[in-house]
């Protein structure tokens, strides 16, 4: 893929931010859009000097959901139901990326982009953020492993809330929900994101973040003693790599860590 037309990607080492840019529709998600996301992921995946991937929106919208005229043309029958199904999959595959996903929530966020960001490993959002679920109000389900990923995020009780009611959440109401992370004021939260990745990448090993994502997301569906038998198996491991040395290096020398960046996907 040579060149986006429905996103924009930028490199600003050690952050790649990913942008979807369709401000008019509000970033309504289409084919094309979801294909740009994903080949973006890739090439930062693939860039050593990537240390972590921001998702974010143009505009006054992070994501509001699948296009809308998707939806109404499936309403009138005009569009293959089967197709259209096929079309959003899932973005759990995030929970596999190697390296940390943020989603930096620039204004409205609804249904798919909800999705998306429940999905990412971090959530910052602006104080002018806004979040609903908003697929009951459709006559949908929680799509997109929202049934899974929202009450784990935030409990069972309030994630029933906001799936039955569909009703809009505020920035504020959102952190106190544990649903975002970090608000800031929207002109901060760009900068904000980048200089939390930055600080990442001036102290902890790019290995050691990816191992502990993997490790994270695994345990979360196994038990306690399977759990700590991984862990141990991966402690053995990161025993074996430079970055053990580098760490304890630096420790005693008392200097920043000089790391060894990621390339692709993690190898044992």
């Amino acid at each position: 893929m040579t060149g986006y037309t429905e996103i924009l990607y930028d490199v600003d080492d050690p952050s790649a931010v990913i942008t979807f840019n369709r401000p008019d529709q509000m970033n309504g998600m289409t084919e094309t859009m979801d294909r740009e996301v994903k080949h973006a992921i890739a090439a930062a995946v693939a860039d050593p000097r990537v240390v972590a991937i921001v998702l974010t929106g143009a505009g006054k919208g992070f994501c509001t959901g699948a296009d809308m005229s998707l939806l109404a043309g499936s309403a009138a029958g005009d569009v293959d139901l089967e197709q259209l199904v096929q079309f959003p999959l899932t973005y759990s595959f995030l929970h596999a990326v190697p390296k940390p996903i943020i989603s930096v929530v620039n204004g409205a966020t609804a249904g798919m982009g909800l999705a998306i960001m429940t999905n990412s490993d971090l959530r910052f959002a602006s104080d002018e953020a806004s979040f609903t679920t908003v697929f009951a109000r459709r006559g949908l389900i929680a799509e997109m492993g929202l049934s899974w990923s929202l009450p784990r995020l935030i409990g069972l009780g309030p994630a029933l809330d906001l799936l039955l009611s569909s009703r809009k959440v505020a920035a504020p109401e959102a952190l106190s929900l544990k649903l975002v992370d970090r608000v800031w004021p929207a002109a901060e939260l760009l900068a904000q994101a980048k200089a939390y990745v930055k600080a990442m990448a001036d102290s902890v090993a790019p290995r050691s973040m990816a191992v502990i994502k993997a490790q994270v997301y695994r345990d979360m569906t196994t038990s306690l003693d399977d759990a700590e038998k991984h862990a141990i198996a991966r402690m053995y491991e990161s025993f074996r790599q430079g970055d053990m040395k580098e760490g304890v290096s630096s420790f005693l020398e008392r200097r920043p860590p000089a790391f060894a960046r990621l390339r692709g996907a993690l190898e044992s």
